[in-house]
């Protein structure tokens, strides 16, 4: 089945289509299903200045989707997502909200409803998808790291007419929070720079003007473009980001990657710029409405053998004395998280001045007999006086990541996580830390 157009950060890849049919008929009785069954469980116990100090929850969901044939290049399709809570954890007050809405209860939503047309018959590698969509882009993306991403309303076009280049165009007027939203619920400068909205998790289940759901005024929405070039181990990507009279984003990347030898080595740089533009209706966040910030980062590393390490670097620009907190941070409301050095939950590395490391390495068992990968990371965030979230701590994050895919059933794969914050936040002078831990198992079909 053809995927979703997804304008994606990895790549923004030729299309591919579906066997045409030759009548609607024919478009409906060929169309084709997929979907997934993912089954969470996530186990926080907290430390330090926090009032609950142990919460976890279980969900059963996923997703059901299904694409008609093309006709004449033209093909539709939904898609149907569920997160439905099975445990009721430790105490009810103490559920973990990641899994369920902001009200800690199931839900459904018709994330993805589109028309897609394909206009390779007219002599162009270029597509038009309209409607309720997945979008995995730097500064607007899915997030999926729970139990129902984050969709859009989107019109987007791409085009791939130059050769090892993509070009792409795309209009988003509208936001559906995905739970993970949850986890920045109350939302302020940390929500602001990890994802979300700095006014809170907004309302699950429900499509909501872009900047209605960033700044609580409708705009006119975010449009932006793309380029991506990709050869020889040489990929370079430029996007833009028109938030209307919000502000406007300028997000760079270039990936490099060559064999020496046995080992196979890369390196990336990123860069993101953020001005305020319009009305500038981040004003209704406090302060002046005024932004000026910039994020850098250079990730390097190699691979040998079944083994692959990177150490990655950023900074963010300070704030001066008087500052908003979000005059020189990052601002990025609607899932995006391109970031080398972010943790499994700490992102602070988009905080006014910090300066964050991250290192991580993965092994793969597959030659010895175990279809497993296993890795293990830990991050550093140096947070400066003014970062506007807590004190000029250095927050640490450790953690893991075990993925195996049983060769006895196929399409099944088990992920166990674990992430081991320090110094996340000081309250009252005492450190919020915690220990969560994370399984999750995928049934794709």
């Amino acid at each position: 089945m053809k995927k979703t157009i997804v304008l994606s950060l990895a790549a923004l890849t030729a299309m591919t289509t579906l066997n045409a049919a030759e009548d609607i008929a024919g478009m409906f009785s060929e169309g084709q299903v997929d979907g997934q069954v993912r089954m969470f469980y996530i186990d926080r116990a907290y430390s330090g200045g926090v009032t609950d100090v142990h919460r976890n929850g279980t969900s059963i969901g996923g997703k059901l989707r299904y694409e008609t044939a093309s006709l004449n290049g033209i093909s539709l399709g939904m898609g149907f997502y569920t997160t439905n809570r099975i445990f009721r954890g430790i105490e009810e007050d103490a559920l973990d909200p990641t899994l369920f809405n902001n009200e800690g209860e199931s839900y459904s939503i018709l994330g993805e409803a589109y028309i897609d047309y394909d206009m390779s018959s007219l002599g162009t590698k270029t597509s038009l998808t309209l409607g309720r969509q997945r979008l995995d882009t730097p500064l607007a993306g899915s997030d999926d790291a729970r139990m129902i991403p984050n969709m859009f309303q989107a019109y987007v076009l791409h085009n791939n007419d130059i050769e090892n280049v993509t070009l792409a165009l795309a209009h988003v007027t509208d936001f559906a929070a995905g739970t993970f939203a949850n986890a920045y619920g109350g939302g302020g400068i940390l929500a602001a720079t990890a994802g979300y909205s700095a006014l809170g998790n907004g309302d699950q289940g429900q499509f909501t003007n872009m900047g209605m759901y960033a700044v609580g005024e409708d705009t006119a929405g975010v449009t932006a473009a793309a380029a991506i070039y990709a050869k020889d181990g040489l990929k370079l990507q430029a996007w833009d980001y028109y938030a209307h009279d919000i502000l406007n984003a300028i997000y760079l990347q270039a990936d490099y990657g060559m064999k020496i030898g046995e080992v196979k080595a890369f390196a990336a740089a990123q860069a993101l710029k953020e001005n305020d533009i319009g009305d500038s209706l981040l004003k209704n966040l406090g302060g002046d409405g005024e932004i000026d910030s910039l994020y850098w980062a250079v990730k390097a590393g190699a691979t040998v053998s079944n083994l692959t390490a990177y150490v990655a670097y950023s900074q963010t620009s300070a704030n001066d004395d008087g500052d908003a907190a979000y005059a020189n941070a990052i601002i990025s409301p609607w899932g995006g998280m391109p970031a080398f050095t972010q943790g499994m939950v700490t992102r602070h590395m988009f905080l006014a001045g910090t300066k964050a490391t991250k290192v991580a390495a993965t092994y793969n068992f597959a030659p010895h007999g175990a279809n497993v990968t296993a890795t293990a990371y830990y991050a550093s965030f140096d947070m400066d006086k003014n970062n506007g979230y807590t004190s000029d701590t250095t927050a640490t994050e450790p953690g893991f990541d075990v993925i195996y895919n049983p060769e006895a059933v196929k399409n099944l794969q088990l992920r166990f996580r674990g992430n081991f914050p320090s110094d996340f936040k000081e309250v009252d002078g005492d450190s919020v830390d915690w220990s969560e831990y994370r399984f999750i198992a995928n049934y794709n079909f």
